[in-house]
C-alpha cells in the first residue's frame, strides 16, 4: 500500500517529533506498571507487548510490573470463593493466596511475556520469589474506630516490601532481555505474599534509580476540582493537591507511589490512560504525552 503524501509527511513528522526522546533515553531504565484493568482485549495487549518491544529495540530497557485484581476476582467468583476488601486492599487468606500466585504468577504473567514474545521480544516472567527479588513482610493495617482507637486489621497475607534485589533485573537486562514481573513477595520463611502492584513498580523504579516510573491504568491521570487532566506537576505541586483534598480516596496509593519513587531518585512519573492503543508511546515519545507527568522540579522534563 502506497501512503498519500499527506500520510507519509505525518509519519516523517512523528519520527522526528521522537528522535530527541529516543536520543536522550537510550540506555536509560524505565519501569512500565500495566495494571490488570489496562488489559482490554488482544487489540491493546498486543499494542502494548509492541511498545515495551520497540522502547527495547531504541536502546530503553523496559521492566514491566503487571497488575491483575480483575482477574484475580473473576477467578475467585467462579470458585465461589467471597473477594472481601479492607482499606482498599484484598483480604488474601491462604486458599486466596493461591488463587493469587496462579493467576498473577501463573495466567496474567505468562501471558504478558508470550505476547511480548510473538511480537519480536525476549521477556522472561519473574515473580518476587524468584532468586528472593522482592523480600516482603506482612503489612500492619490499622484503622480508626467509632471510639476514635486505632484498630489493628487482619489482611492476611498482604505483604509491604522490605527489599528490591536488583542482581536478576540487572543480569536480564545486561543480557537484553525485559523482565516481566508479578507483583508477589516472599518472606523471610518463604511464605509468600500479595502485594499492590503499583508499590512494586515504584520500589523496583526507586532500586534501579530508573529514569521513568509509567502507571498504565485505568484513569487518564490526575484530575483538577474541574475533572481536567494536569499534565505536569513537581512533587510539591503533589502534595499541595494532596492537603487541600483535590487527591483523594483510590487515587492516593497511586499518586503517593509515584511520589515516593520520584523523591527517591526516579527521574520521573507518568500516570495515564493504558487501555488507549499505543499509550506509552505516545506518553515517552511525543511532545503532548498522554496523562500526568510528576517531577522533582519545575525544570523542563520529558
Amino acid at each position: 500500500m502506497t501512503l498519500s503524501k499527506e500520510s507519509a509527511l505525518n509519519v516523517a513528522r512523528v519520527l522526528t517529533e521522537a528522535l530527541p526522546y529516543i536520543q536522550r533515553f537510550t540506555g536509560k531504565t524505565v519501569v512500565v506498571k500495566y495494571g490488570g484493568n489496562a488489559m482490554t482485549g488482544d487489540d491493546n495487549e498486543d499494542a502494548f507487548a509492541r511498545d515495551i518491544v520497540l522502547l527495547k529495540t531504541v536502546g530503553i530497557n523496559p521492566v514491566v510490573v503487571h497488575g491483575g485484581g480483575p482477574q484475580i476476582g473473576e477467578m475467585l467468583q467462579r470458585l465461589n470463593l467471597p473477594s472481601r476488601f479492607v482499606a482498599g486492599m484484598r483480604v488474601t487468606d491462604a486458599e486466596t493466596m493461591d488463587i493469587v500466585e496462579m493467576i498473577l504468577g501463573g495466567k496474567v504473567n505468562k501471558a504478558i511475556v508470550s505476547r511480548i514474545n510473538q511480537n519480536g521480544g525476549r521477556a522472561i516472567g519473574l515473580t518476587g520469589k524468584d532468586a528472593n527479588l522482592i523480600e516482603a513482610r506482612r503489612m500492619q493495617v490499622e484503622e480508626r474506630q467509632e471510639d476514635g482507637r486505632m484498630a489493628l486489621l487482619d489482611v492476611g497475607q498482604v505483604g509491604e516490601i522490605v527489599k528490591v534485589r536488583t542482581e536478576v533485573l540487572e543480569l536480564l537486562v545486561r543480557g537484553h532481555f525485559i523482565p516481566v514481573i508479578a507483583p508477589i513477595g516472599v518472606g523471610a520463611q518463604g511464605e509468600s505474599y500479595n502485594i499492590n502492584a503499583d508499590l512494586v513498580a515504584g520500589k523496583v523504579a526507586e532500586a534501579l534509580q530508573a529514569e521513568k516510573l509509567i502507571l498504565a491504568t485505568n484513569i487518564p491521570g490526575v484530575l483538577d476540582k474541574n475533572k481536567q487532566i494536569m499534565t505536569g506537576l513537581t512533587t510539591a505541586a503533589v502534595e499541595a493537591l494532596i492537603a487541600d483534598g483535590t487527591i483523594y480516596g483510590g487515587m492516593l496509593p497511586k499518586i503517593t507511589c509515584a511520589l515516593e519513587a520520584v523523591k527517591n531518585g526516579v527521574v520521573s512519573a507518568h500516570i495515564f490512560d493504558g487501555r488507549l492503543p499505543h499509550a506509552t508511546l505516545l506518553e515517552i515519545f511525543t511532545d503532548a504525552g498522554m496523562g500526568t507527568l510528576i517531577k522533582k522540579s519545575s525544570a523542563p522534563q520529558a
